[in-house]
């Protein structure tokens, strides 16, 4: 199988073939890092920088050291730290590659749990947010694909490393990511009732329970099932709906769909 290496590191390996060369093997590396030639020295110099948040030279270092080193035990940890500093610069697809060709080439390796709490905290960042509710951005028209890669990368995190110093944090983000999902089937079902596409509705509704059960948006899920079976003629079903709404909230869920607490507080 050929495995897919991005372009940026072949950029790397190119411009680093001369490494212990001239003046350096890209923008931001010193002379002196480019005469380097032992991979733990490449490797402590670019940790240094990665310590200090200064993210780009780091990706660099650790990007020159891959070229260089390519099998040494250097560039392995490199690797790990590459992905966390592509995540901190905010290149979120070069972070989810690194953590992806981590786990594919060292699937047995005990960090993989790392490179899964970084793939989840990329794809978390890209859920919308409390901004977008704030402008009133239609989010029946995104579709929650990051939600659901972000819940995936946590979810399997979580059951293969139970024991992971991730894993806490994994399940209180998992928590927010079901609720926003299953608030996502919500926002889709009103829109389906307000075309009066309440078989849509229904089914979305239906969805929402089956898959979130729980979750804050359940009761909501049962009014718009009732209202799409009323909406239909089929008072027959629209009753039994309303029993299952009454025996388990009978106080009724007037904010139930809605989020209660801000978004960065759902782990607090």
């Amino acid at each position: 199988m050929i495995t897919r290496i991005p372009a940026r590191w072949l950029a790397a390996t190119v411009l680093c073939a001369a490494l212990a060369g001239v003046a350096g093997c890209h923008r931001g590396m010193s002379k002196e890092d480019a005469q380097m030639s032992n991979p733990e020295q490449i490797y402590q110099r670019a940790r240094k920088e990665l310590n200090s948040s200064n993210y780009e030279l780091a990706i660099r270092l650790y990007e020159a050291l891959e070229a260089r080193y390519p099998f040494s035990e250097s560039a392995r940890q490199a690797r790990l730290d590459l992905m966390y500093a592509y995540y901190r610069s905010n290149e979120q697809e070069s972070a989810v590659d690194a953590a992806d060709q981590f786990i594919r080439e060292n699937p047995t390796h005990p960090r993989c749990d790392y490179a899964y709490y970084i793939k989840g905290l990329v794809y978390f960042e890209a859920v919308p947010n409390f901004m977008e509710r704030f402008f009133r951005v239609d989010l029946t028209e995104r579709p929650p694909v990051d939600g659901l890669k972000s819940f995936t990368a946590f979810q399997t995190l979580v059951q293969q490393y139970p024991h992971s110093i991730y894993a806490h944090d994994a399940e209180r983000r998992m928590v927010y990511l079901r609720n926003r999902l299953a608030n996502y089937e919500i926002e889709v079902a009103r829109y389906y009732m307000k075309r009066g596409a309440y078989v849509a509705a229904l089914n979305r509704a239906q969805y929402t329970i089956e898959h979130y059960d729980g979750s804050p948006a359940v009761p909501e899920a049962l009014k718009i099932m009732i209202s799409a079976y009323r909406k239909m003629d089929l008072p027959d079903l629209a009753e039994k709906t309303q029993a299952v709404y009454q025996a388990n909230y009978p106080e009724g869920e007037g904010g139930a769909g809605k989020e209660k607490k801000s978004w960065w507080h759902f782990w607090g």
